[in-house]
């Protein structure tokens, strides 16, 4: 391959395909259901706020 043609497909088609997997990502991460799990694993580091986490 020649570098004149993969300059080609990268400055047109993976520019692209990394736009749209971008944009997917983030409406994946903004999507009405999740907001549940966001604010669960937010509250991670305060599960175990009254009593300290088991050794075992």
């Amino acid at each position: 391959m020649d570098y004149h043609i993969l300059r080609e497909f990268a400055d047109s088609w993976a520019a692209l395909a990394l736009l749209l997997v971008f944009v997917g990502a983030v409406i994946w991460a903004f999507r009405p259901g999740s907001s549940k799990v966001h604010d669960d694993i937010a509250n991670i580091p305060f599960r175990h706020e009254d009593k300290p986490a088991d050794r075992g």
